[in-house]
């Protein structure tokens, strides 16, 4: 009895091979479907193993501590290289204007600027005093000419360390940026003269410049990094520039072309064709060239920055970015734009290129992952198999019943 209800429930009941019927149609259709069976095997394993796809997930960023990659490469037509001065200021008050040669490289290139080719280039450092030649006389004592107060200096008994002097020309220049007093080209000041300052920063005028800047590390807050005629300096009221010698030059214009500008890790790999997500470098090739007088001119780029992760199987994870830019620019004399007369610009500010980002608070994780994992493989396997066997069935069967049927006809009319 137990054993003939066993045998009720057998769902894969089959019949005796004596009374089976093999026909060649079904040999056929059977070593079809074996190939195709393998064929659609070899199909599930090989995404099994090479598979990958990407989850992105938005999440909060909390790491605020690390560091941003800058790397940049821009070139100024119509700007000679010892005028632009470079500055980064973030909304923390920090103010990085002296790169650590160890960690960064910045390079000025002096361009030729009616054929375009280099004429030098040189490493340096950006508070590097260019001109600066002590006197021969170890008595000189360098008249600061009302920069500082040197009435000390008139004083019997005054030892040579404690005299208050402006030995160079240098010296002269941050004396008058300590007061705030604009400098222009150093005429008149023996010096400057004295060491050919005057005829050295003249002497390059009709030159451009090409700024390249790798491996810069800024905080990851708001700031901006700019580009400004002459040297910086500060006081109770902010960051400024003397641009006293720019504006005596109408010649002279912030227009530049943008070879290369990134942040985050992916500038290193920015020549990986390979891999796409290391591009993402939407400045790239930019020409700012207008036919317009952009002497007084602040050209402005206004970066969104979204920190971004991308976690691979077989690499390290990456750290880098992904921003988008506006460009704007306006004439700091105030009066209409130059593109739309309906809208007029304030007055203020200095000529030069300034580039803003804004930190996202946000981070976006790229992780990635096989598509296929084991327990999907074995069901797309069994499924591959049982479809094919279902299918080959229901064609053995159409070829058998036509078979039958087309023999049965042919013998009724025998």
């Amino acid at each position: 009895m137990k054993s003939s209800t066993l045998l009720s429930i057998d769902a894969f009941s089959r019949a005796q091979d004596d009374i089976r019927i093999r026909t060649k149609s079904g040999a056929i259709i059977t070593i079809s479907c074996i190939a195709v069976t393998v064929i659609l095997l070899i199909n599930q394993w090989l995404q099994f193993q090479y598979s990958i796809s990407t989850i992105t997930n938005l999440v909060v960023d909390r790491e605020r501590n690390l560091k941003l990659n800058l790397d940049f490469d821009i070139t100024f037509t119509n700007l000679p290289c010892n005028l632009i001065n470079i500055d980064i200021l973030d909304d923390a008050s920090f103010l990085q204007s002296i790169i650590d040669p160890d960690s960064s490289s910045f390079t000025k290139i002096r361009i030729d600027r009616s054929s375009g080719k280099p004429i030098s280039s040189s490493e340096f450092n950006l508070n590097e005093k260019t001109y600066e030649y002590p006197p021969d006389d170890e008595n000189y004592c360098g008249p600061c000419y009302g920069a500082k107060d040197q009435s000390i200096n008139d004083k019997e008994g005054i030892k040579k360390e404690d005299r208050v002097c402006c030995q160079t020309c240098s010296d002269v220049k941050n004396s008058y940026l300590d007061a705030g007093w604009a400098f222009f080209d150093g005429k008149n000041i023996e010096q400057c003269e004295r060491e050919g300052y005057i005829e050295k920063i003249n002497s390059q005028l009709n030159e451009g410049c090409q700024i390249k800047g790798s491996n810069v590390l800024i905080n990851r807050v708001n700031g901006n990094l700019h580009f400004a005629p002459g040297e910086a300096y500060h006081n109770p009221n902010g960051h400024y520039h003397d641009t006293s010698f720019y504006d005596l030059k109408p010649q002279l214009n912030f227009n530049h072309i943008i070879n290369h500008f990134s942040f985050g890790n992916g500038a290193v790999d920015r020549d990986a064709t390979h891999d796409t997500t290391l591009m993402n470098s939407p400045l790239d090739g930019t020409q700012v060239l207008p036919e317009y007088d952009s002497h007084a001119y602040a050209f402005t780029y206004f970066n969104k920055i979204v920190s971004t992760r991308y976690e691979y199987l077989e690499r390290d994870p990456l750290e880098t970015v992904q921003f988008t830019s506006m460009f704007h620019d306006r004439q700091i004399n105030g009066g209409n734009d130059i593109h739309d007369e309906k809208i007029k610009h304030a007055r203020g500010g200095i000529p030069g290129l300034f580039i803003y980002f804004d930190i996202s608070p946000m981070k976006i994780i790229n992780k990635e992952q096989h598509t296929v994992n084991w327990s999907t493989f074995v069901l797309n396997c069994i499924t591959s198999i049982g479809g094919i066997l279902a299918v080959g069935t229901v064609i053995d069967k159409i070829f058998y019943k036509t078979q039958r049927t087309f023999f049965t006809s042919e013998n009724k009319k025998e």
